[in-house]
C-alpha cells in the first residue's frame, strides 16, 4: 500500500505545479513601468505652416503613450496606430489614487482671430512634461467641422505646440460628433412622428400600436416604457391590467406643438438650414411645420457628453432632456418618447475619451466639443477625471475653457466644477499685445484680412489704454479664489517694451505671476518659464468658491453673473423671458446653474464695445432649458446656433495629395 501511495503524492504535486504555472506566467507577463521619453523637436525658421509641422513630426505609437502613463492594454480601444479610446473601467482601478493639479487655461476678451488659448495649453503641457519632467496630460475639446471648413480653421493648437495627428484631430477623429448627430436626429424623428401619430389615432389605437399583441395573445412593456410608467406613478407591469384612463395617460403625450424646442443638427456650417419647413412629403400632408438645424456641437447631447460622470449618469441625463411641454404645461422628455435608451446605445462608445499626443510626445485627451456660447464650452468631465488619476498627486492636468474668461472660465467653474466635484488650483490667463491694443481703441480686427499697422508696430499708449480689459479678467478669476498666472502669448511683431508692460501691469493687478511665452515658435522650451510659474502657483494655497448658490432664483443667478463678471448695471427681461422664468420655476428647473449665451467679443452684449465698459445693462430676450445637460441658458442679444460659410471658406485650400495620400491645405 505504501509503495502505491507514493505515485499518488507525486501526481498531487504535479497537479499543484500545473496549477501554479499560470500564476507564474501571469507574473512574468506584467510589464515594468515605461519611462516617459519626450519627442525632440526640430525647430525650423521661419516657422512652417501648422500642417507642415504636424506632418513632419515624429509620432509615437499610441500604445507607447498609454504605457508611459500606466494605462493597461486592455483599457484601450485602438483606432489605428496613433489614437485610441480609453475605457471607463480605468476609473475603478485608479479610484484610490490622489488627483493631480487641475489647471484651466482661459483668455482676455479675444479678437476674432483668437489669442492662442489652445496653443498655450499645449505649449504649457509640453513644457511641464518634456522639459521639466512633470507628469502631465493635456485635455481639450474636439473641434467641429463647421469652423474647420469655414473661416476659423481647426483647434489642434499651432506652430510647435500642437496635438497630432492634426488631420485626425480636426476631422472625424473617432466619430464622436457623428454619433451625436445621429442620436440627436433620432430624437427629432421620434418627436415629429409621435406628434403625427397622436393626431391621427385614438387612445386605444395608440396603446395597441405601442403594446401590440404577440402570436400568443400577450402584450409587454419595453424597459423604456417601464420608466415612463414609473414617472406616471403606474405600478402595473402587465399592459392588459391598465385601465382605459391609464392607457390614455401612458399612450398620449399630448404635445403642445408651439412649445417644441428640439431641432435637427448637422456638423457643417449650412446657413440655408437655419429655418426650414418639414413634412412636405405626400404621406405627411397636413403635418407640415417649421423646424431648423443647429450645428452638432450646439446639441444638448454634446453638452451632456461633456458634463456626464458615468454611463449610468449619461443614461439618466438623456432621459431628462426636455423636447417640449404638453397641453397641461408639463415637461415632455426623451424618456417619454421612449428614445432615451436608443440614444444611449448610439453614444456608448462616444463617452470614452480619445487619447492622442502633442508634438513633444506628451499625452493628450480630446473629448467632447460643446459650443462655448449656448453651452459651457469645456471638454469632458470624464476625461479630466481619468487624467487627474493618471498623473497622480504630483502631476498636472491642463485643460482649456472656450472663449474669454467672462464666458468659458465662468462656466468652467460654475457649471463644470459643480458637476465634477473637481477643484482647480490655477487659472492661466492668456493675453496678447494684439488684443489689448484692440481694446485700447485700435482698428477693427477682421479674420482673413491683414492687420493694421498699429498692431505691427510698437505703440505703448494704445496698449496701455487696453489694459483695463486684462485687469477685469484677473479680478474675475480671483473672485473664484484661484491663483492667476498671466501668459503673454508673444508674436514676432511684439516688442520687448510691449510685453514687459503687460507683465508688470499683470503683477500690479493681482496676478501671482506673469510670463512671456514663445511656445508657438519654440514649443515647450518657449513655455518653460510659464510652466515654472504654474508649478509655483499650484503649490500655493487657494480657496475655490462658486459665484452663486444653486438655491438662488433664476433671476438672482443671472443678475449675479451680469453684475460680478460683466459689470452690468442691471438686467432687463422680455415678456417671453419672464414667462419662461415662471414656467421653469414651476417645473422645478430653477435649481439649475446658469449658462449665459452672449457674444465672446465684449463684456457687453454688443461685440463692438471693447475694453472694460461700464454703464450698460444686459437684455435677456429668451431663456432655454437644457435639463438633461443640467443648465438653463439665457440668450443675451442675437445668438446664432448655426454658423454660415463666408464667400471664401478655407475648404478651398483643402485637398488630398493623391501620390502620398496626405491631406494638404488644411491650415
Amino acid at each position: 500500500m505504501a509503495t502505491k501511495a507514493m505515485p499518488a503524492k507525486k501526481v498531487v504535486k504535479a497537479k499543484a505545479k500545473a496549477v501554479a504555472k499560470p500564476k507564474k506566467a501571469v507574473r512574468t507577463t506584467q510589464k515594468a513601468a515605461v519611462t516617459f521619453k519626450p519627442t525632440k523637436l526640430k525647430l525650423v525658421r521661419p516657422v512652417p505652416s501648422d500642417i507642415e509641422i504636424a506632418q513632419a513630426a515624429k509620432v509615437k505609437p499610441i500604445t507607447q503613450i498609454a504605457a508611459e502613463l500606466g494605462i493597461r492594454e486592455n483599457e484601450l480601444e485602438l483606432f489605428g496606430p496613433y489614437k485610441a479610446k480609453i475605457k471607463l473601467e480605468i476609473l475603478e482601478r485608479l479610484k484610490n489614487r490622489p488627483n493631480g493639479k487641475y489647471i484651466d487655461v482661459t483668455a482676455i476678451t479675444p479678437t476674432p482671430l483668437g489669442e492662442g488659448k489652445t496653443t498655450t495649453t499645449v505649449g504649457l503641457s509640453q513644457a511641464l512634461g518634456a522639459h521639466l519632467g512633470r507628469k502631465v496630460i493635456t485635455v481639450i475639446r474636439q473641434p467641429s467641422q463647421g469652423p474647420t471648413f469655414g473661416i476659423k480653421g481647426g483647434a489642434a493648437g499651432g506652430g510647435y505646440s500642437q496635438v497630432i495627428p492634426m488631420e485626425d484631430f480636426n476631422l472625424h477623429l473617432t466619430g464622436d460628433i457623428h454619433a451625436i448627430t445621429a442620436a440627436h436626429n433620432l430624437v427629432a424623428a421620434a418627436l415629429d412622428a409621435r406628434v403625427m401619430h397622436e393626431k391621427t389615432q385614438s387612445d386605444e389605437q395608440l396603446f395597441n400600436a405601442l403594446c401590440p399583441v404577440d402570436k400568443k395573445g400577450n402584450r409587454k412593456f419595453s424597459p423604456n416604457m417601464m420608466r415612463r410608467l414609473k414617472k406616471l406613478g403606474i405600478e402595473k407591469t402587465d399592459p392588459n391590467e391598465l385601465t382605459p384612463e391609464e392607457r390614455s395617460r401612458f399612450s398620449r403625450l399630448d404635445i403642445d406643438e408651439s412649445t417644441i424646442t428640439w431641432r435637427r443638427v448637422i456638423d457643417i456650417n449650412d446657413r440655408m438650414l437655419r429655418e426650414i419647413q418639414v413634412g412636405l412629403g405626400k404621406d405627411e400632408a397636413g403635418h407640415e411645420h417649421r423646424s431648423g438645424f443647429d450645428i452638432t456641437v450646439a446639441s444638448e447631447i454634446m453638452a451632456i457628453l461633456a458634463l456626464t460622470t458615468s454611463l449610468e449618469d449619461m443614461r439618466e441625463r438623456f432621459g431628462r432632456m426636455v423636447v417640449a411641454t404638453n397641453k397641461r404645461g408639463e415637461a415632455v422628455t426623451a424618456e417619454d418618447l421612449g428614445v432615451a435608451g436608443a440614444v444611449t446605445v448610439l453614444m456608448k462608445d462616444a463617452i470614452k475619451p480619445n487619447m492622442m499626443q502633442t508634438l513633444e510626445g506628451t499625452p493628450a485627451m480630446v473629448h467632447a466639443g460643446p459650443f462655448a456660447n449656448i453651452a459651457h464650452g469645456n471638454s469632458s468631465i470624464i476625461a479630466d477625471k481619468i487624467a487627474l488619476k493618471l498623473v497622480g498627486k504630483d502631476g498636472f492636468v491642463v485643460t482649456e475653457s472656450g472663449f474669454g474668461a467672462d464666458i468659458g472660465m465662468e462656466k468652467f467653474f460654475d457649471i463644470k466644477c459643480r458637476y465634477s466635484g473637481l477643484i482647480p488650483q490655477v487659472v492661466v490667463l492668456v493675453a496678447t499685445v494684439r488684443a489689448l491694443k484692440m481694446h485700447g481703441g485700435g482698428p477693427k480686427v477682421v479674420a482673413g484680412k491683414p492687420l493694421a499697422h498699429e498692431y505691427l508696430e510698437e505703440n505703448l499708449d494704445l496698449l496701455r489704454a487696453g489694459l483695463p480689459n486684462l485687469e477685469r479678467h484677473i479680478q474675475n478669476a480671483l473672485k473664484f479664489g484661484v491663483n492667476v498666472v498671466v501668459a503673454v502669448n508673444s508674436f514676432a511683431t511684439d516688442t520687448p517694451a510691449e510685453v514687459e508692460l503687460i507683465r508688470e501691469s499683470s503683477l500690479k493687478m493681482g496676478a501671482m505671476d506673469a510670463v512671456v511665452s514663445t511656445h508657438w515658435a519654440d514649443g515647450g522650451k518657449g513655455a518653460k518659464a510659464l510652466a515654472e510659474a504654474v508649478i509655483k502657483a499650484a503649490d500655493k494655497p487657494s480657496n475655490f468658491q462658486f459665484l452663486y448658490p444653486l438655491e438662488a432664483s433664476i433671476k438672482e443667478k443671472i443678475e449675479t453673473i451680469a453684475r460680478e463678471i460683466y459689470r452690468a448695471d442691471g438686467v432687463d427681461y422680455t415678456p417671453e423671458a419672464e414667462e419662461q422664468i415662471e414656467r421653469y420655476t414651476r417645473l422645478g428647473f430653477d435649481h439649475l446653474p446658469i449658462c449665459m449665451a452672449k457674444t465672446h467679443l465684449s463684456f457687453t452684449t454688443d461685440a463692438a464695445k471693447k475694453g472694460a465698459p461700464t454703464g450698460f445693462r444686459v437684455a435677456v430676450r429668451e431663456i432655454r432649458a437644457s435639463v438633461g445637460a443640467g443648465f438653463l441658458y439665457p440668450l443675451l442679444g442675437e445668438m446664432r446656433t448655426m454658423p454660415g460659410l463666408p464667400t471664401r471658406p478655407v475648404f478651398y485650400d483643402v485637398d488630398l495629395d493623391l501620390k502620398t495620400g496626405k491631406v494638404v491645405g488644411l491650415f
